[in-house]
């Protein structure tokens, strides 16, 4: 965000991965940036330190983005602590080992849609809330970090996470229409395969070497590479897009 007053930035599960690259990328086009983080302080504690070695500002916050007292407490820690809001990234996610769906039980379901659906839902609600100028808010950006995998479906492996994703983009398309005359603008990202620890958490730590023949760039991509997305659909730069769609999987 360019010389803006609301240039605080909230990234939800920042501690790893996506979610700590486009921190320390955002830090670096001026953010302020709010560290959210569920349950690996010592991973918050480095990506703030990393900022803020740099010159940036950061603050970390642990909160479980499915508690909607959790969620209306990580942003009032962030207008105390940085100032007004004007970004949100809905990174916060979670995946469970690999089966087909007539595996899965009820209990894994709650657990993944309540972090990748309602998690999002819930911090959309706040930003729209406190950036709005319905609600008094000068404007702001929102980019929910969906997944190649809304298109795709994940069969054999994660369908539930697979559609999560997708209730992600229905909403961003809502959402979009919804506040647009609020001076507020809601994107998203599909990342398709990246080299993170995600595929570990499903089981196959390999996942990536199984798949990269499929993928036409020939290769997995990198956290930093989604960062760059997300960070120029945050920004100034991406004034006239909103309800749009950046594939970020090497053209699979």
């Amino acid at each position: 965000m360019d010389n803006s007053e609301a240039n605080v930035l909230i990234v939800t599960g920042a501690s790893r991965g996506i979610g700590s690259a486009a921190a320390l990328l955002a830090s670096q086009q001026g953010w302020k940036v709010l560290i959210n983080y569920h349950g690996d302080s010592d991973a918050a504690e480095t990506v703030v330190r990393l900022i803020k070695s740099a010159g940036g500002k950061a603050v970390s916050c642990k909160a479980d983005v499915a508690s909607e007292k959790d969620v209306e407490r990580l942003f009032d820690f962030a207008e105390c602590e940085l100032g007004p809001v004007g970004g949100l990234v809905n990174n916060a996610g979670t995946l469970e080992r690999q089966m087909r769906l007539d595996q899965m039980d009820g209990a894994r379901l709650d657990r993944v849609f309540s972090t990748n659906v309602k998690g999002s839902f819930l911090c959309a609600k706040q930003a729209v809330l406190r950036m709005s100028t319905r609600y008094g808010g000068i404007g702001g950006s929102i980019v929910n970090v969906s997944s190649a995998a809304s298109r795709l479906g994940s069969a054999n492996e994660y369908i539930d996470y697979a559609a999560t994703k997708g209730a992600l983009d229905t909403m961003t398309i809502g959402l979009a229409n919804e506040v647009a005359k609020e001076d507020v603008r809601v994107n998203a990202v599909r990342p398709g395969f990246i080299d993170t620890e995600i595929h570990a958490r499903g089981g196959e730590p390999d996942r990536l070497e199984r798949i990269r023949p499929f993928i036409p760039l020939g290769r997995a991509g990198s956290a930093k590479e989604v960062a760059e997305t997300i960070v120029w659909l945050l920004s100034d730069k991406a004034s006239y897009c909103t309800g749009t769609f950046i594939d970020c999987s090497g053209g699979r």
